[in-house]
């Protein structure tokens, strides 16, 4: 069938007054049989995966894999997945994988036209952010996020009313409309370094507290905290981590810098989900547990063969929303289209590339 398609000078907004829909058109539903064209297109993907998912299971996984890679060209779009995608999307459709900021910018760098973004709603405004001129799609609007919820653009206007003259820092894990009201972002890996560059004896960073309090733990800087977390990463204990080394006494503990800082005590290494998988790329333990959304250990096992995953597994129920039949139904009907409005996008703009740009 033929696409009707609204092309847009780079950098620009779309701004046709028109929905993805209605630009793009809808597109036919495919044949998810499992044929042996099928089969031979998928076999190099389920030969990285086939150590998780079952063999059995790969006949009725195959199909909607295949037509999601063939509707991409068509539609001149690019997958963008978290890490904390389960791997079927991970490796079976994705384009670009890795954390929030990390996609929002790889995706600045493409060709492509539209971008569905694997992840949480206030990741898939962050790539609305850095590319205005793209159509970004979610495949469910309903994946949201504990940490992002927690705090809205009225609350920092109402901490900086409350405390003139002291930096406010927000995690990119935040909506538009927050990251609008701040000065500067950052990231689970840059955080320390963003507190530090700005050379004051107090700053907020907001809104992860448990962030704010494992940075604050590194600098003599007083960091200021809002009272929000992610609700996989709260839920570990350092209890519990203690209990995994009495079972398995040689397993390496990495932890994500979200959780209680009791917990990144008891980590052998803490960082960013890059920085983890860095990690474990590097040093190859026999074993090791990552401690974060359960998702991410069967990604890089995939890539690390010889290493042993003890995996504590605690999902992100947000995440878990976007499914392999969403991605299709997304990229044939052209939903859900996150928008962003050009007056907030400007400024979270501001925040998010100050951080970019930040020489640390």
């Amino acid at each position: 069938m033929t696409i009707a398609q609204t092309t847009t000078p780079v950098g620009e907004p779309i701004s046709t007054g028109m929905t993805a829909l209605e630009r793009f058109g809808r597109m036919e539903r495919p044949d998810l049989r499992y044929t042996p064209e099928v089969a031979e297109a998928t076999a190099p993907i389920f030969e990285k995966v086939k150590h998780i998912i079952p063999a059995i299971e790969w006949p009725a996984l195959a199909p909607t894999i295949h037509a999601i890679n063939e509707l991409k060209k068509q539609r001149n779009a690019v997958i963008l997945a978290h890490n904390y995608m389960t791997p079927d999307i991970y490796h079976g459709v994705a384009d670009i994988v890795g954390d929030s900021l990390q996609l929002a910018i790889e995706a600045t760098r493409t060709d492509a036209e539209v971008i569905v973004q694997c992840g949480v709603h206030f990741m898939a405004e962050t790539s609305k952010i850095l590319s205005p001129e793209k159509t970004v799609l979610i495949p469910d609007m309903r994946a949201g996020c504990s940490l992002a919820e927690s705090i809205t653009g009225a609350d920092v206007r109402g901490l900086r009313e409350r405390n003139p003259g002291v930096p406010i820092i927000t995690y990119v894990n935040t909506s538009a409309d927050v990251k609008a009201e701040c000065d500067i972002c950052c990231t689970s890996s840059n955080a320390l370094q963003v507190v530090e560059s700005f050379g004051v004896d107090k700053v907020f960073l907001i809104p992860d507290k448990y962030l704010a309090a494992n940075v604050g733990n590194k600098t003599d800087v007083e960091v200021l905290i809002w009272d929000g977390a992610c609700e996989v990463h709260e839920r570990f204990t350092a209890e519990e981590l203690r209990d995994y080394r009495k079972i398995e006494p040689d397993v390496k503990i990495i932890a994500h810098p979200e959780c209680p800082p009791d917990v990144v005590a008891e980590a052998d290494f803490a960082g960013s989900t890059a920085h983890m998988i860095d990690w474990v790329k590097t040093k190859r333990p026999e074993k090791v547990m990552m401690v974060t959304e359960c998702s991410m250990a069967d990604n890089v096992a995939s890539e690390t063969p010889g290493v042993d995953y003890i995996r504590p597994c605690n999902l992100c129920p947000h995440m878990k929303r976007i499914t392999l039949n969403k991605i299709l139904d997304s990229l044939l009907e052209m939903k859900e289209e996150v928008v962003v409005d050009p007056a907030v996008a400007e400024k979270a703009r501001i925040a998010v590339e100050r951080m970019i740009n930040l020489k640390i």
